[in-house]
């Protein structure tokens, strides 16, 4: 992250310098970790500029604690419902407090990605990360996933596609289309109400298909346009003390209206990966959805920011190494779906569903350490200097610089 937030009051700052990576997981790509990120230091001090997706390049420059700390908190959720999943189907609690989670998880995670994606431009450095940072993450990853359930569940026939993105690796896949459009929306007058417009129709087009999972992709892009649109003291607004304690009524009425409509409403909406067709309702519901789904999950995500720790934590590091949980743990959830850790009675009880959510924030939270960073790097931060030709402007200073 770059570019810290006033904790004062809002105020103006520049857009973040260009980004090390393109993280909103947030984004999801980090820097090369550096001995200084790993020191602690009181709470209140000038956080160092611990290279992460979505953090600047420059040294020098700090990291607001603040995004980070959201990265991690929203990580662990990701991974959290995702070990709901297998549990959720006999327990009416559980399912209302996955709805109420994957309303707002992922938004957040989203919105944070275009805030810290404003500075993205079509120059060649930048366009660069977007491959190694992105593009290369999601072919390792899309091999690696088809590989696992191959081998875990018993099943040669799942064929490796690049174009039907599995599991995970939807995010990948749509954040490098929407870094694309990133120039596009900076252009055009109204960026937000189009992109609503965009999502609201994707709704009502079954033909889309699963290419490049362009449904999902095209369902969350008004929350992507959204960070793009944010400024610094939007962010303010939330982490105000008056929203902090607002926000506690509001997370309590949307689980008791999520437990109400637990029987009542088909999950897959939260997903947003389906047309309204797909999902057996007539085509018009579909952008009445987009427009419900919005507010709700805004709220939320308000919420989320306004108790999100605005200091340096025990876990603020980990937001550097989101992309790495965000991938790494579903092969752990995946495998213990294949080879039935799920289907334990006890699990499926009260206690039992409350240690597969704490064991599912342990594992997320050490798959976000500096040592799995390191021993993953290869596939999530090639540098793939042979694959690029050099600029000319620095081959130009590098020549000034060697002596005669």
């Amino acid at each position: 992250m770059t570019n810290s937030l006033h904790p004062n009051g809002p105020r103006r700052t520049p857009l973040p310098p260009a980004e090390r990576s393109t993280e909103g997981v947030p984004t999801p790509r980090s820097a090369p970790s550096r001995p200084s990120d790993r020191t602690s230091k009181p709470a209140g001090a000038t956080p160092a500029t611990a290279p992460t997706a979505a953090t600047a390049t420059r040294p020098g420059k700090p990291r607001d604690a603040f995004f980070d700390n959201a990265k991690y908190l929203a990580i662990v959720l990701v991974a959290m419902g995702h070990a709901w999943e297998p549990l959720k189907g006999q327990s009416r609690v559980l399912e209302a407090a996955y709805m109420v989670v994957y309303a707002f998880h992922m938004p957040a995670f989203i919105i944070i990605s275009g805030y810290f994606s404003r500075s993205f431009d079509m120059r060649a450095d930048r366009l660069k990360r977007l491959v190694t940072g992105v593009a290369v993450p999601y072919v390792v990853f899309e091999v690696a996933y088809v590989l696992f359930k191959r081998w875990a569940d018993d099943d040669p026939s799942l064929p490796i596609s690049l174009l039907d993105p599995w599991f995970l690796t939807w995010f990948l896949c749509a954040l490098f289309i929407w870094r694309l459009t990133t120039p596009l929306w900076k252009l055009v007058r109204w960026p937000l109400p189009l992109a609503l417009l965009v999502a609201m129709l994707a709704t009502t087009s079954p033909s889309i298909g699963d290419d490049l999972d362009l449904q999902r992709t095209l369902q969350f892009l008004p929350f992507f346009v959204l960070g793009l649109c944010m400024k610094p003291e939007h962010f303010q607004l939330v982490r105000r003390r008056e929203v902090r304690i607002l926000s506690v009524p509001v997370f309590a009425a949307a689980l008791v209206v999520s437990w109400w409509a637990v029987p009542r409403m088909n999950p897959g909406w939260f997903y947003h990966r389906d047309s309204a067709q797909e999902l057996g309702v007539p085509w018009w519901v579909g952008p009445v959805m987009v427009l419900a789904l919005l507010g709700c999950s805004l709220v939320l995500t308000a919420c989320f920011f306004a108790w999100v720790p605005r200091r340096r934590m025990w876990f603020t590091a980990l937001g550097a190494g989101t992309l790495y949980g965000y991938l790494l743990h579903g092969f752990l959830v995946k495998g213990g779906d294949y080879w039935g850790w799920f289907d334990h009675e006890w699990l499926h009880r009260p206690l039992g569903e409350i240690f597969v959510t704490l064991v599912a924030g342990v594992a997320v939270t050490l798959l976000c350490t500096a040592p799995v960073r390191r021993i993953f790097r290869f596939a999530m931060e090639p540098s793939m200097e042979w694959a690029f030709k050099r600029d000319a402007t620095e081959l130009a200073r590098e020549r000034a610089k060697t002596p005669a």
